[in-house]
């Protein structure tokens, strides 16, 4: 990639308007009535680039109207609304985000006569495949769905001109590698590429070198300015009740509307529920809820109906809360770039935002390389005494008071009382003993019904475009409601991958007008395992999956095999597992499996769980039986698939590269 280009200056004395973007009436026309009226810094920044066919790796925060930013350029210059076939491929992590950039383009391209269609899994394939036939120009969709179309030839590629990789870190990070290479080697090889990215770790770059030419770095900021745009604050934990601990700090803090994150899909709920129980108004969302709940609870979120959210970062990815004033870690993130994507979902748009943090010993590592990486040190706080529950408890009857009598117009006699009694000797004593009196008839209760009252009280719904306009500069333009939902299938993991075959081997489309792919939860998991090069490539915290799916080996790895078990345990052998700490898996989860078919703990021995793997050394003689316990079970809302653990070629170093799963690790 060439040097970086330098972004506009946003000190300028009056912002420009998008009069500086030479935009054709009718896209204009599309902005005025989307309530748009100034361009954003990155709008600015990769317009005329992106215009003139260049390809662009661009970093910039989430929320600074990037959707927009590649849209302008693609529906005023890039597309031509003559050509009827497959122009654009722009590429989303999750079907939420898929959806709302194909609305935004929609909105934008509504006076141009452009075709977009929003492609993904659990949405119907024959639809979809109509509206490829219909001549859409514009493909917005998730990696698994876009590569079921082209194994199906029922997307054609060859004349796509632009791709356009939305949230490509993240993509990478949820182990989408080998989907987008699959996906880039179909396409024609003089396309113009965009990739945005919130932060730009090494993957990034590398997916650029090897599939873009000559791409122009934009650094709208560097990675960790939107995360110091926000307040942060870190509770040090005391063992025991971690959700008991989370609820002292919502009582004091009081969050308008917050998101709670959780490392996993069973935590959310969890919380969730207990939040619930205690009167919060609180929702979770993961990839286990249907496409129908997972629309209502972000409806909810969004019209102000729903003040906590309680989510996992692959569910949470997409969304666009505008009035969102707190970010809560219950879990801390497992990376540094997780925490910068987190924490960079409120404060946006100039609002002022709080990120706040629940950090135990285990944390404190990953806390370290936080302020290290990205200089973001956040201020600790402890745990709130009994003086500031008390202080939460007296604002919360005084809130009672001044919503009881806010529509009530004192007499002026009674004002006029009033101030003589503020000034007498007595007057606390005084009052005290009238509040005790209004307060009596409801005992014990008042402080209960004020805090339930402050609990159940939502936040504002997002503002509308139009109300926008006018209450200042727009940045990103809320939602449409969806005109339909996808309905809900089977959840079911595909059984077999095909490779693309050639384009000239296409088959009609209109044979494929009824099939459908095998039903699938989501698409926020890879459908394709790891290639030996990329693992081999990879670092140990790289996201690539360092294991096959469906128990098949990757090409070029060594063919299962036995092996004696780390550090000289002669006579074991490794059980590799397909799930680890993402998934929430714990030791005695596993050996609770084994013990129940009757393996002892004289078969078994160390326990290593890793981020996304886990290696058992079980007794050689045991293996079949401790292969029967785990295969087959579902942690953390994932099937398990165990094996044996590959051997390392002889000679080999030993280290990540040698090719297997064995070995010291």
């Amino acid at each position: 990639m060439t040097e970086p280009v330098a972004s506009p200056s946003d000190a300028a004395a009056a912002e420009p308007t998008f009069d500086v973007l030479a935009l054709g009436a009718d896209v204009r026309r599309a902005l005025d009535a989307m309530g748009y009226r100034n361009p954003t810094p990155v709008q600015r920044a990769i317009f005329e680039p992106a215009a003139e066919g260049r390809s662009l790796v661009v970093q910039a925060r989430t929320g600074t109207g990037k959707t927009a930013a590649f849209g302008l350029p693609i529906i005023d210059r890039l597309v031509r609304p003559t050509v009827k076939g497959v122009q654009v491929l722009a590429l989303c992590p999750t079907r939420e985000l898929a959806l709302q950039v194909s609305r935004e383009l929609e909105q934008i391209a509504q006076f141009r006569g452009i075709q977009i269609v929003a492609i993904y899994g659990g949405a119907s394939m024959s639809r979809q495949v109509e509206a490829l036939e219909a001549g859409a120009q514009i493909v917005v969709g998730t990696p698994g769905r876009v590569l079921d179309h082209l194994r199906q030839r029922t997307l054609d590629p060859s004349g796509i001109r632009v791709l356009v990789l939305d949230e490509a870190d993240e993509m990478l990070s949820m182990g989408f590698a080998r989907e987008l290479n699959a996906i880039l080697e179909t396409l024609p090889k003089n396309r113009q590429g965009m990739f945005f990215s919130a932060t730009l770790p090494p993957d990034i770059q590398r997916l650029a070198n090897n599939h873009l030419r000559d791409a122009e770095l934009v650094t709208l900021s560097s990675d960790q300015v939107g995360a110091l745009e926000v307040a942060h604050y870190v509770y040090v934990l005391s063992s025991g009740d971690k959700i008991g601990q989370l609820v002292r700090i919502l009582e004091v803090e009081d969050p308008e509307s917050a998101i709670i994150f959780c490392n996993t899909r069973d935590e959310t709920q969890r919380v969730a529920e207990a939040l619930k129980t205690r009167g919060f108004d609180a929702d979770w969302l993961n990839g286990d809820l249907p496409q129908s709940d997972r629309e209502r609870v972000m409806n909810a979120t969004k019209q102000g109906r729903l003040r906590f959210l309680v989510a996992t970062d692959v569910a949470a990815r997409g969304i666009d809360i505008s009035h969102l004033t707190h970010v809560i870690n219950y879990d801390f993130p497992e990376t540094a770039e997780q925490y910068v994507h987190r924490t960079g979902r409120t404060g946006r748009a100039g609002r002022t935002g709080t990120a706040i943090a629940l950090v135990g010993p285990k944390d404190i590592g990953n806390l370290y390389i936080l302020r290290l990486t990205y200089k973001i040190r956040p201020i600790e706080k402890q745990l709130p005494s009994a003086g500031e529950v008390k202080t939460r408890a007296e604002m919360d009857l005084l809130q009672l008071f001044v919503d009881a009598f806010a529509s009530r117009v004192p007499h002026p006699d009674d004002l006029s009382l009033t101030r003589r009694l503020l000034t007498h000797a007595d007057a606390e004593r005084i009052v005290a003993g009238l509040l005790r009196d209004h307060l009596g008839a409801r005992g014990d209760d008042a402080p209960a019904v004020a805090a339930e009252a402050r609990r159940a009280r939502n936040p504002p719904p997002q503002i509308a475009p139009t109300a926008q306009a006018e209450a200042g500069p727009a940045r990103e333009p809320a939602r449409p409601a969806r005109r339909d939902s996808p309905r809900r299938e089977d959840p079911a993991r595909r059984a077999a991958e095909r490779p693309v075959r050639e384009r000239d081997a296409r088959r009609p489309v209109s044979s494929y007008r009824n099939w459908e792919p095998p039903a699938e939860p989501d698409d926020n998991r890879p459908i394709l395992p790891a290639t030996s090069e990329e693992r081999d490539a990879a670092d140990d915290t790289s996201p690539l999956p360092r294991y096959s799916v469906e128990g098949e080996p990757p090409a070029g790895a060594a063919a299962p095999s036995p092996q004696d078990g780390p550090e000289g345990e002669e006579g074991f052998v490794q059980m590799f597992v397909n799930v680890g700490k993402r998934e929430g898996v714990r030791s005695a989860d596993l050996q609770k499996l084994l013990a129940d078919k009757g393996l002892t703990s004289a078969e078994t021995s160390r326990i290593r769980i890793r981020d996304r793997m886990t290696f058992v050394s079980v007794k050689k003689e045991a293996i079949d039986r401790a292969l029967a316990a785990v295969s087959g079970q579902v942690i953390g809302g994932r099937t398990v698939v165990a094996e044996l653990a590959r051997a390392r070629p002889a000679g080999g170093s030993g280290g990540r590269g040698s090719g297997g799963r064995g070995g010291r690790e």
